[in-house]
């Protein structure tokens, strides 16, 4: 692969829209006309505690005074924090169309000491109540605000949902019931069983989700809705819910039940699902019947505000899936394909390899081979860093803009982190583990740096392309030319029709490119990061501009 660098990057984008209707550009007021395609989203990565904080009196709550590690309490980010940033178009400049949030239910109250100094519960991932959300996120009022400010811009709303484990015990967080959770045995992932009847650590209480007995609530979580004046409530709730369903009165139903209720209160549009490797895969095809159940029960009721006809969708985080296995994913004594047991998509753990091993056509056919044949009607989610990968694409933070050219190029879902488009550092002295990866959002650089600045121009220009396209991440890539080397994307589905023509490393100033039959003569084309026109005469366009990367579309 040739040497990056940004200013010989060329990118060439030609778009055409609909056949026989305007065709879509970058001006937000067109966005519309363009369908939301789930397999080829750009989805933007946060976590909740960490992203903006909206409201600093919701700071502390639960006397979770203890002084915890490095990056390791609660910073104040919260769900207003969010919001704030839906309504000032963070999200729609950068081209984003779902965002996914760590989970926001009510932690455990107290912390734990996991050798890396006390920890709390600020990620989300140790649930105490999954009825309630923690007060430090914010309340399910600001919930539903939040969900409505991002519908209203065309961005749906990915809840984070764990169903393997409870929050560590503590001694204001007692442990379940033991026909609830297993504490004795921490997984060896040797097999299906030591990977799936297990603890992931200590002290991380697994429940039993292989488990068909029925189970009565925990006496402290009855004890806690008494106090809150919501026991009733809930009871009938639950009643409801396992007499429509039928299902025994076990662990896992409680929860899932408890998950989808988000859903039909709130209209969310998405799961990610949890440490899904370690619970039998039909828990996840449960999980997805109820979700869908969930959601058309919202839209019935909300008919006002459906988006489009999109199904509920479901991500599985399967740790160490990756693309070129396909749809199943090896346990060494069994193999699972989590697709036909719920899910609509997998994070792909394997494109960070992928992205810095390959130059740009052999990951673009790759990924653009896979998704259109084995895994035809699935999709992976992509990315280059996240919040528990300490192997990242580009953990020094040095390699940004091609970061983002292969990642928002790439076929498949992306996944932008938070900071990812911002150069937010992923190294923080005096951090250990994973809490280097989970500093706060760096606002003040993008206010005031203006290489952070450049950086996340790049990344908004070309997340606006790949929302307002489809083709983009959910096409069919073919390459036309190695040398300059351009490529097509093509999508289509019922009456709308989408085709990209793109170029990398070309040079800088004037530029003259074929456009491979793909427009008639005269037609006349906006370059989106200059903006320029153009036109296209015998077969070509020119495009002179100071910039390495040129953006064209229809006019």
């Amino acid at each position: 692969m040739k040497k990056y660098t940004f200013l010989f990057l060329s990118l060439v984008f030609i778009i055409t829209g609909c056949s026989g209707s305007k065709s879509v550009t970058m001006n937000n007021d067109n966005t519309s006309k363009t369908p939301f395609v789930w397999e080829g989203a750009n989805v933007y990565f946060l976590l909740t505690d960490r992203f903006y904080n909206g409201d600093k009196s919701n700071d502390l709550n639960f006397n979770r005074t203890k002084t915890p590690g490095k990056l390791r309490g609660f910073e104040g980010g919260d769900i207003i924090g969010i919001t704030k940033k839906i309504e000032s178009g963070y999200f729609e400049k950068l081209g984003i169309n779902a965002i996914w949030l760590t989970p926001i239910v009510e932690q455990i109250h107290d912390g734990v000491d996991e050798g890396t100094g006390l920890s709390y519960g600020f990620h989300g991932y140790w649930a105490r109540d999954w009825t309630a959300l923690d007060p430090n996120f914010g309340t399910k009022e600001d919930l539903a605000k939040m969900v409505k400010k991002a519908h209203e811009k065309g961005i749906r709303i990915i809840l984070d949902g764990v169903i393997n484990h409870t929050g560590p015990v503590t001694p204001e967080d007692p442990v379940w019931p033991s026909d609830w959770v297993r504490t004795g045995v921490v997984c060896d992932y040797k097999s299906f069983d030591n990977t799936t009847m297990c603890t992931l650590v200590d002290n991380l209480p697994d429940v039993k989700t292989e488990s068909t007995q029925n189970v009565e609530l925990p006496p402290f979580l009855v004890e806690k809705w008494k106090k809150e004046d919501r026991y009733e409530k809930e009871i009938a709730s639950l009643d409801e819910f396992f007499k429509r369903t039928g299902y025994p009165r076990s662990p896992k139903y409680y929860i899932i039940k408890w998950l989808t209720d988000y859903i039909v209160e709130f209209g969310v549009d998405g799961y990610r699902g949890d440490t899904v490797k370690h619970t039998d895969e039909k828990v996840w095809a449960d999980f997805k019947k109820e979700c869908d159940y969930a959601f058309e029960t919202w839209k019935k009721h909300h008919p006002l505000e459906v988006l489009d006809q999109n199904s509920f969708y479901t991500i599985a985080e399967v740790y160490g899936y990756g693309i070129s296995g396909g749809q199943d994913y090896d346990f060494g004594d069994k193999k699972v394909n989590y697709f036909q047991n719920g899910f609509n998509s997998m994070i792909n753990f394997e494109f960070k390899w992928n992205a810095g091993q390959s130059d740009y056509e052999a990951l673009f056919s790759k990924y653009s081979n896979h998704l259109n044949n084995d895994l035809k009607g699935y999709s992976v989610l992509n990315y280059v860093s996240s919040h528990d990968d300490g192997q990242p694409f580009d953990a020094n933070r040095v390699k940004g803009f091609e970061a983002g050219t292969k990642l928002l190029l790439s076929s498949g879902m992306s996944q932008v982190y938070y900071g990812d488009e911002s150069n937010r550092s992923l190294v923080i002295e005096g951090t250990q583990g994973d809490a280097t990866l989970r500093s706060n959002m760096n606002w003040d650089d993008i206010q005031n740096n203006p290489d952070t600045q450049r950086m996340l121009s790049h990344w908004q220009k070309l997340g606006q392309f790949r929302r307002n396209h489809p083709a983009v991440g959910a096409g069919v890539h073919t390459q036309l030319s190695s040398q300059p080397y351009l490529f097509s994307r093509t999508y289509s589905k019922g009456s709308f029709s989408d085709k990209v023509l793109i170029g990398l490393d070309l040079p800088e100033g004037h530029k003259e490119l074929s456009v491979y039959s793909l427009f008639e003569n005269g037609t006349k084309l906006r370059d989106g990061f200059s903006n320029q026109e153009t036109k296209v005469v015998d077969g070509k366009i020119i495009i002179d501009s100071e910039f390495g990367i040129v953006l064209l579309e229809k006019i």
